[in-house]
């Protein structure tokens, strides 16, 4: 107790006997035995109080035994039961669960993992698991169980299907991990593909790289052969040789994409030995191969640097070819050849072209100058107009950072010299207009573009409003060495161009080929009118099996710019995907209108 309090009581006890002092013995010369007897009850309740007022602190000491914990960690992976040790498994854990002598000394819980960690429900465990994550559930337990004592017997046959190498988990100091290897751990020979790199696309008669990392284990020489098929067809054979030292290899071969669509392939490896698994020896992948060959018009009535420059920025892509022709010598029978056409300044000699196109629905990019017939050319479409003026003017671009039809990045534009056109104000009719870029016209920036594009269905016109753009192309030179920014803005916006097809306000992402053991994601996407994301739509994915006709249906739920659903239970085999929007109910019968895209059956879940 500290002096303080033990003063506070003394001087409690003194002004205790005072009061009594002072109320029953002072000047009362009749004392008798009442009188001592009621001044110790005064006494008392005086002193009481004075001790309430004092507020003495009273320590208690409780002492409480807390057992420690005893936490088994069971691996529920087929490769357990492949093994045929489930039931000495399951003996094992009821025998440590049920021993008298730890449930005294420990507080015993039971978990089990596969790719996920949970607490064990019944007594006999089910090998029913496909993927193990050793590395998450031992970091999940020593999250858990990072304030308590624990002893921590992990009992797994140590094959890791997934997640991180769990030979470098970190424990925590209150933590001890003990293992129970399940199985037999015994090195056996064995061949595997270990990894494969390959593009995702590959263009229609080109070649595409394709690298794998193969991996041996065993102590004898080797002799193997690796293949690589599509189909029935061996497109590759290498015959290789392993051993103690040289237990890996690595294989770089070029394929050639010689059909459109989603090509799959197999990575083979074998040898004559008799290997215990075969299943690591075989690894599909899949690769779309698209057709981005383009052929593009270049018609004009004068000769002028801007031409030449366009001509090699466009075929500085391989897909890309460029024919330069007079407007004069053209016929315009031959235009369906072509997938684009460029209107260089375009004067009253350009009329049965530009009414072709529009008949044909072949989209065009329309360069002006000063050199433009602005009378034909306010005639001769619908989206914009200009007075026209023999003056000229300056045109400086600024970038647009909201254009969204597609992604392209500002490569200096503010410091490109100015391109060149009549003197005048743009007057923009069409409603479905968007700009790259900005016109800054001495100094000041206005709101009317200098690069556009009007789309009208599927059918799309592009719009340079100057002249001069060969400087353009030397400024990006002088500033970076080459020319690959610019002929990048340009063959980004030719590619935009000569597209045809309609950008899908629905859009689905996923892989071609999942592995069974693999994280199945698949993410969309939804657009509004004005194609900016939409986070409040109510995405259904439906799945159909190619092979027993069975569906599948979950909900895409929302996640920072996209929709994702993660699928666990489908089977081997190709399935089909209907992406639908549900977000409007019909207000008389309630239910929902469906929108959505019909997409390819190109999804295939590959067995290991």
């Amino acid at each position: 107790m500290p002096i303080s309090t033990i003063l506070y009581l003394t001087l409690a006890a003194i002004l205790a006997l005072g009061f009594v002092f002072f109320s029953y013995f002072l000047k009362n010369k009749n004392q008798r035995r009442q009188t001592y007897f009621l001044g110790v009850l005064r006494f008392v309740s005086v002193f009481t109080l004075l001790v309430l007022l004092i507020n003495p602190q009273i320590k208690h000491t409780k002492f409480e035994t807390i057992k420690p914990e005893l936490v088994l960690a069971i691996d529920r992976s087929e490769s357990i039961g492949n093994l045929e040790k489930e039931d000495s498994l399951n003996y094992l854990v009821s025998s440590l669960t049920e021993n008298e002598i730890l449930n005294e000394q420990f507080e015993i819980s039971v978990y089990e993992f596969g790719a996920d960690i949970n607490l064990a429900t019944t007594d006999s465990l089910k090998i029913d698991r496909f993927k193990t994550d050793i590395h998450k559930a031992i970091s999940q337990l020593n999250k858990l169980y990072k304030d308590k004592a624990t002893a921590m017997i992990l009992m797994s046959d140590g094959n890791a299907t997934y997640g991180q190498d769990y030979e470098f988990s970190n424990l925590n100091e209150n933590i001890a991990l003990s293992a129970v290897v399940i199985g037999d751990t015994a090195t056996t020979f064995d061949l595997s593909i270990n990894t494969l790199n390959v593009n995702k696309y590959a263009f229609l008669n080109n070649e595409f790289p394709v690298e794998i990392l193969l991996n041996y284990s065993g102590s004898d020489d080797v002799k193997a052969t690796f293949q690589l098929k599509e189909g029935n067809n061996m497109l590759y054979s290498k015959t290789l040789d392993f051993d103690k030292e040289n237990s890996s290899a690595i294989i770089n071969t070029t394929l050639t994409a010689k059909r459109l669509g989603t090509r799959i392939y197999e990575a083979i490896i074998k040898s004559s030995e008799n290997e215990k698994n075969l299943i690591n020896n075989k690894r599909k992948f899949a690769v779309d191969v698209i057709d981005e060959r383009t052929n593009v018009l270049l018609l004009s009535d004068i000769s002028h640097p801007d031409l030449g420059a366009l001509k090699k920025s466009i075929e500085n892509n391989k897909q890309r070819e460029v024919t330069l022709k007079k407007v004069g010598n053209f016929n315009v029978t031959e235009i369906n050849d072509f997938q684009l056409v460029i209107v260089y300044q375009p004067n009253s000699k350009f009329n049965s072209v530009l009414k072709e196109l529009d008949k044909q629905n072949i989209n065009k990019f329309i360069i002006t100058g000063t050199k433009t017939d602005w009378n034909f050319l306010n005639n001769s479409q619908q989206h914009f107009s200009k007075p026209p003026s023999n003056q000229t003017q300056d045109l400086f671009p600024v970038y647009n950072e909201n254009f969204l039809q597609y992604q392209f990045e500002d490569i200096g534009f503010k410091d490109f010299p100015p391109l060149e056109d009549s003197f005048g104000a743009l007057n923009i009719v069409a409603e479905n207009s968007n700009s790259l870029l900005y016109q800054k016209i001495e100094g000041i920036l206005t709101q009317q573009p200098l690069l556009s594009i009007f789309e009208e269905g599927s059918k799309k016109t592009g719009v340079l409003f100057g002249e001069n753009l060969w400087k353009w192309r030397l400024e990006s030179f002088r500033t970076k060495g080459n020319f690959d920014s610019i002929d990048g803005f340009w063959n980004k916006l030719i590619q935009y161009l000569s597209s045809s097809r309609k950008r899908a306000r629905l859009t689905y992402e996923a892989e071609p080929v999942y592995l069974e053991n693999e994280e199945i994601v698949i993410t969309s996407q939804y657009f509004d009118q004005n194609y900016v994301f939409s986070p409040e739509a109510n995405l259904n994915i439906y799945i159909k099996n190619l092979s027993s006709n069975e569906t599948f249906e979950a909900q895409m739920l929302p996640s920072s710019n996209f929709y994702k659903v993660e699928l666990d239970a489908l089977g081997v085999g190709g399935i089909s995907i209907h992406n639908q929007r549900r977000d409007l109910r019909d207000s008389g019968t309630g239910k929902f209108p469906s929108f959505g895209v019909q997409c390819r059956a190109a999804i295939f879940f590959c067995e290991l």
